[in-house]
């Protein structure tokens, strides 16, 4: 089957499922807009199942790699739920200590994505965790559309204080033995990567993607160097991205930041058709060498 991508679907359709995908408007609300886009015999159904995740398609690095050992485990997170799942992944290789990032999830859970993505981190010699913040309603629960519901359930407060207490728990872990921890997250989770530079100045980078960006008057408690991607046609987050940029030139932060031409928000995902090989490919290479640069 051809690998559909953003060229295949009008711009409006795809920020109309930008719209749904971030909960804000209803399945019901997107098939009925989405209906005068069914043409050829396609149903406003079927454009939302070509839309959606196929997570086929997303995996990069196998489970039973032989460079990588992963495991569930479970972390204690006191300002939080209390105890949150996440995905640990180790080089297989290390012969000691490595440096540590956590991989913060998207507004959905712990999908099949994600938990990719932190192979990939392992894969490129660090030890990666990624948080499942549904741990407190059951975890990710197979599919992305009840994920969503569900991470709506959940208290923001405690759930950011799971993903904070996902980088305590790394910068404290036998694996890491005393390097530096950074973290990377998408939509959603760029969010928390942004937040996590502002609540924790000992941590070694922060890298997101398509996040929303801390408040102006926060920025200056960031100390760690921030590599920041953005999608040029996702105009709902880059809306903050000017004043974001501006008190961080004011604070004389270390930052470098790109805005991908073209592309659209979640362009890194590569199990949807908002993927985009180029910019995907471009921007992760960035980001290891970031982590490479800062974390040593």
């Amino acid at each position: 089957m051809t690998r559909l991508t953003a060229k295949d679907f009008a711009p409006e359709l795809l920020e109309l499922y930008d719209f749904y995908a971030h909960g804000q408007i209803s399945r019901r609300i997107f098939l009925e807009r989405a209906s005068q886009f069914a043409v050829g015999g396609l149903t406003a159904g079927a454009l939302l199942a070509s839309l959606s995740p196929n997570y086929a398609q997303a995996m990069q690095v196998n489970f039973t790699d032989p460079d990588i050992v992963a495991q569930y485990i479970t972390y204690p997170s006191p300002n939080g739920h209390g105890q949150v799942r996440g995905y640990l992944v180790r080089p297989a290789k290390a012969s000691g200590p490595v440096p540590g990032v956590v991989v913060a999830h998207e507004n959905r859970g712990l999908n099949p994505y994600i938990e990719d993505v932190a192979r990939r981190v392992a894969k490129a010699g660090f030890v990666a965790l990624a948080p499942d913040g549904l741990t407190s309603v059951g975890g990710y629960p197979g599919n992305d559309d009840k994920g969503r519901e569900l991470q709506q359930q959940v208290d923001p407060e405690k759930l950011m204080n799971d993903f904070f207490a996902a980088v305590e728990f790394l910068m404290k872990h036998d694996a890491i033995g005393g390097k530096k921890v950074g973290i990377t997250g998408f939509c959603y989770g760029g969010g928390v990567a942004n937040a996590a530079a502002v609540a924790y100045p000992e941590l070694g980078a922060a890298v997101p993607f398509y996040g929303r960006g801390p408040k102006p008057e926060d920025v200056p408690r960031i100390k760690a160097p921030l590599l920041i991607h953005y999608a040029e046609l996702d105009t709902r987050i880059n809306e903050g991205w000017p004043a974001y940029e501006a008190a961080l030139k004011a604070g004389k932060k270390t930052y470098q930041a790109y805005i991908y031409p073209g592309v659209n928000h979640g362009f890194h995902n590569d199990s949807t058709p908002r993927y985009d090989e180029a910019a995907a490919e471009l921007a992760w290479g960035r980001t290891l060498e970031w982590f490479k640069r800062y974390l040593g």
